[in-house]
């Protein structure tokens, strides 16, 4: 119950954008530093609060149950996250995720990947935190899309020939590619390394790579494996297939009603799929049964208090009462190193900057924590230290025959609604980059321009103001978008093409955008929605389903095959056919090839960056940057394995 020590718990939770997290400890809540972001012990549970990032302000509170986790934990865990959404409203969407069967909205929190680490908290989790390097641990890497690693038994033993295995020896990580994994899984364990070196090293650990059908061409990388895990014997195991539901798994859904109007609480099937809204009554709750895969819960605004918190409760383990309430506030006095890397920059400025980054960290002897910040995907601290006054120029200095843009005209698109999540980046200044939904700032010789478009909120629109000021001492002038003064356009070359449909003029949309994922790499045909969605997300070898309501838009990656561009269609319309709000099947669905987006495609990305697919790294780029930045040699002569423990 919402006794006067619960509400002391949650005191100091509310909405904010992204991510507050914490685990499960003695059964009391503990809030987990941001560098542990993405890191999960298999021995405990943990609970995870999403704020949006747009004006809605929506939550999602997730309770994630380790598969060593106790049932008190679990139990704990549980009433914790539904005292949690009554203390904030009600409004937040409940989720319950299981080590390894985590759904696309949580694994879309940590694009670079779920870490899998043994132990508890009582054991281990005193031991996260950046500059520690007595570690050695073997991470088995699974997944292209949505990618986990999960620490395994050090030994030979652990590897097959179909996956990507991280050994990691603190100062040092040794990927090693198994001869039969793909490319996309390689790049997505060289993310995984870096990710690992960057938030739990501080910056401070080498990568080298290792081809395992081409072992010889690394022999002093394989040496040292050698040296950790002993002279390989035998051969390696065979591929392990993903996990993959099938069809009929997926399409086989059954309701169950959640009600006390009889006088006791009963939970009993009222249909099954295909399943409708009108099955659905305000004053019940219901459990849907999605092929044993997933469960999902509803509660209607007009349920009881009871009637409520047992939904979630009878779609799960037993439930145990915690014995506290209590929260414990964790201290973090770190200093900070941010290594930013521009979209743009050559290999040679970012191998300057990391060596600057080391001076400045031996000044203060290795205390710091070292970030790297990759443009658009700024971390929401980072963002917080500038209050709202970030401003990502395009262009560069010192580069060798690169032409800054004329200062005479420059624009800016401007994203946020308050000071820990506001940026303003530069896009080329030309009438195509506007967009109705945001607030852009057009800089000339003589003034400044704020332009609103139609869409833009009132909070948007403070911030903008604050930008503004940040940007020119000059004479400011508004523009309503619509409204433009001629010079306005003659600054951007003449009036153009830009996102500017109706469904950008409004404040709150209605209906979200989503964005799936088309592939049959696995054998079979697949749609999969990608959680929290960038530029980032399109893959190139596959095709893409944008649903921004209004239309549908099919995306072709490059390397897409002919199958999977004919079924994308195929089941883009049997997808308008079969939703659930009744779409119109008349629905428009525009193919998008790579390379050529329209602006009424773009206008759905943050910052859209035309130059990124020939901007973009691929695997073999990836691994060359590795190379450069350290050496086979250096990564050998700062492992020393032999000292190393496990404790």
């Amino acid at each position: 119950r919402m006794t006067e020590k619960v509400l002391d718990t949650f005191k100091n939770i509310r909405y904010k954008p992204g991510l507050q997290i914490w685990t499960i400890n003695n059964l009391k809540m503990v809030p987990v530093p941001e560098q542990a972001f993405g890191s999960f012990f298999e021995g405990d549970c943990y609970i995870i609060l999403y704020g949006s990032n747009d004006d809605t302000q929506s939550m999602d509170i997730h309770y994630w149950i380790g598969n060593g986790s106790s049932q008190d934990e679990q139990g704990a865990a549980a009433i914790y996250v539904t005292q949690l959404d009554e203390y904030l409203g009600g409004s937040p969407v409940q989720h319950r995720d299981v080590q390894g069967y985590e759904s696309a909205k949580f694994r879309g929190y940590f694009k670079q990947g779920i870490i899998y680490k043994k132990g508890g908290v009582a054991s281990g989790f005193k031991h996260v935190e950046s500059n520690v390097y007595n570690i050695l641990r073997l991470l088995h890497v699974k997944g292209k899309k949505n990618v986990t690693a999960t620490e395994v038994e050090v030994s030979w033993k652990s590897f097959n020939s179909g996956d990507v295995f991280l050994l990691d020896m603190g100062k040092s990580i040794v990927q090693w590619n198994g001869p039969q994994s793909n490319r996309g899984e390689r790049l997505k364990g060289c993310l995984l390394a870096q990710d690992i070196r960057d938030r739990e090293r501080g910056g401070r650990a080498r990568i080298g790579v290792v081809e395992g059908d081409r072992e010889e061409a690394s022999s002093e990388l394989i040496k040292m494996m050698i040296s950790v895990l002993g002279q390989r014997t035998g051969s390696l195991r065979d591929a392990v297939p993903d996990d993959t539901p099938d069809q009929f798994q997926v399409s086989h859904v059954k309701l169950y009603q959640v009600s006390d109007t009889s006088g006791q609480l009963m939970v009993q099937e009222v249909a099954s799929s295909p399943l409708t809204q009108d099955l659905l009554h305000s004053e019940d709750c219901y459990i849907a049964d999605v092929g044993g895969l997933s469960l999902a819960v509803w509660k209607g605004k007009k349920a009881t208090v009871e009637e409520r918190r047992a939904a979630l409760e009878r779609a799960v383990v037993s439930v145990y009462h915690c014995n506290s309430n209590e929260i414990i506030h964790l201290q973090f006095a770190n200093t900070l190193i941010h290594v930013v890397q521009g979209r743009h920059a050559t290999q040679d400025e970012i191998t300057a900057c990391a060596y600057q980054a080391v001076n400045v960290d031996n000044r203060y002897n290795g205390a710091p924590v070292q970030v790297r910040v990759t443009m658009g995907k700024e971390p929401r601290h980072f963002l917080a230290i500038f209050k709202g006054r970030l401003i990502i120029y395009e262009g560069g200095t010192g580069k060798p025959g690169v032409v800054n843009p004329d200062p005479g005209a420059r624009l800016f698109q401007v994203r946020g609604t308050n000071e820990i999540n506001t940026k303003a980046t530069e896009v080329p200044a030309r009438a195509s980059s506007l967009n109705s939904n945001d607030i852009f700032l057009l800089k000339t010789d003589l003034v400044t321009y704020t332009w609103y478009g139609k869409g833009c909120s009132g909070d948007e629109r403070e911030m903008g103001k604050v930008v503004s000021d940040v940007l020119s001492k000059q004479d400011k002038q508004i523009v309503m978008e619509g409204q433009e003064p001629p010079q306005f356009w003659v600054a951007l070359g003449g009036k153009g093409a830009y996102s500017s449909d109706k469904r950008f003029e409004r404040e709150v949309a209605l209906h979200s955008p989503r964005l799936f994922n088309c592939s049959n790499q696995v054998g079979q045909f697949r749609m999969t929605e990608v959680a929290q969605f960038t530029q980032d997300d399109l893959d190139e070898d596959d095709v893409m389903l944008l649903d921004t309501w209004d239309e549908l838009f099919l995306w072709i990656g490059n390397s897409a095959n002919q199958y999977e561009t004919q079924e994308s269609y195929r089941c883009a319309v049997e997808y308008l056919k079969t939703h659930p709000a009744k779409r119109d099947p008349e629905t428009p669905v525009i193919t998008v090839k790579q390379g050529y987006e329209p602006p009424t495609f773009t206008g759905w990305f943050n910052a859209w960056d035309s130059h990124k697919w020939s901007g973009g790294l691929s695997y073999e780029e990836m691994k060359s940057k590795l190379d450069d930045s350290g050496s086979v040699t250096q990564i050998t002569m700062v492992c020393d394995p032999f000292s190393l423990s496990t404790d």
